[in-house]
């Protein structure tokens, strides 16, 4: 269930300032992962409250109506690691510089930050708890889901203007036979990630066919 509870844990009743952080964009084959912090009000609505939920749980016009009215009730910071970020530090160290950085970007002091998974980012200002399936747990993590997956799908439906053909406005660079079909025929671009193998793969071949 979806709720408060740990939140309340760790002392969002008495005052304490809880953010929930979670990430998104770890599994496609191009575009950066971004990653969203967010703190819920007290007095936030159970009309809005009850519609929040895992982001993946969600239908993307669930989640665009839900986008604004998050962004006007609570306080949030949005971040990401880029394509050269992802190549140094892996796809999983890279997703944990987007959440430090999320986190790091509130411009409030943080007493506890939650964090979907279980592992927790390196070099955070405040103390930090690993949730396990958080964004199904938290309300603050599921909330973070949200506002990250909609701030990335967006970004990659105007990548996808800028190269068309890959499918990334619906398929937001995960590796759907469309987009795999693409690769084959038009070739990587900057923001596909030359360390994912499909990619590295696709380049390989392609300096064997120039040698």
């Amino acid at each position: 269930m979806t709720d408060f509870s740990y939140e309340t844990q760790f002392g969002r009743s008495d005052g304490k300032i809880i953010c929930g952080v979670d990430e998104v964009g770890r599994g496609p084959l191009a575009g950066p992962v971004m990653a969203a912090a967010v703190i819920l009000p007290l007095d936030i609505s159970t009309a809005l409250l009850t519609k929040i939920k895992d982001s993946k749980k969600l239908s993307a016009l669930q989640r665009e109506a839900l986008f604004d009215p998050l962004r006007s009730c609570c306080q949030f910071a949005i971040a990401e690691a880029n394509m050269d970020e992802i190549l140094k530090y892996n796809i999983l160290g890279a997703s944990m510089l987007a959440m430090s950085r999320a986190v790091a970007s509130l411009k409030t002091k943080i007493d506890m930050a939650l964090i979907d998974g279980n592992r927790i980012p390196k070099s955070l200002p405040c103390k930090a708890t690993p949730i396990i399936k958080g964004d199904n747990l938290s309300l603050s993590i599921a909330a973070a889901s949200i506002l990250a997956k909609v701030t990335r799908d967006r970004f990659m439906q105007k990548l996808a203007i800028q190269y068309p053909g890959y499918g990334w406005e619906h398929n937001a660079g995960y590796g759907t036979r469309e987009h795999m079909e693409a690769l084959n025929l038009l070739g990587t671009t900057l923001w596909h990630r030359d360390s994912f193998a499909p990619i590295a793969e696709l380049k390989r071949k392609a300096l064997e066919r120039c040698a």
